[in-house]
């Protein structure tokens, strides 16, 4: 059982939740902008007529919300005395590997 929705062209999808939507379809998206999922894990046509659309739903619900952007942020005084700490404790380490010199 297959079901087709067509993304590109439906009036009741706002134009930023297509765009996730046909993100989201991937290879299930064909080249005209039709999403087709098919269905076949339960014995009776309607119920995969069922899951199919619940499908359907899940995969709008989800291109529905909005990507949160990250937000760029410094690394704090703190961390970075640690890391020139620990840095310099390995210099230390490294340095003291050296060839045994018989003078």
């Amino acid at each position: 059982m297959q079901l087709r929705f067509d993304v590109r062209r439906s009036p009741n999808l706002p134009n930023d939740v297509a765009v996730r939507l046909m993100r989201l379809a991937g290879s299930r998206l064909t080249s005209d902008g039709v999403l087709v999922l098919t269905a076949q894990s339960h014995r009776t046509q309607e119920r995969n007529r069922a899951d199919a659309r619940e499908r359907l739903v899940e995969l709008i619900a989800k291109a529905a919300v909005r990507p949160v952007r990250r937000r760029a942020t410094k690394p704090t005084l703190g961390s970075k005395t640690r890391r020139l700490e620990s840095k310099a404790v390995r210099s230390g380490v490294k340095a003291g590997r050296g060839r045994v010199r018989d003078d």
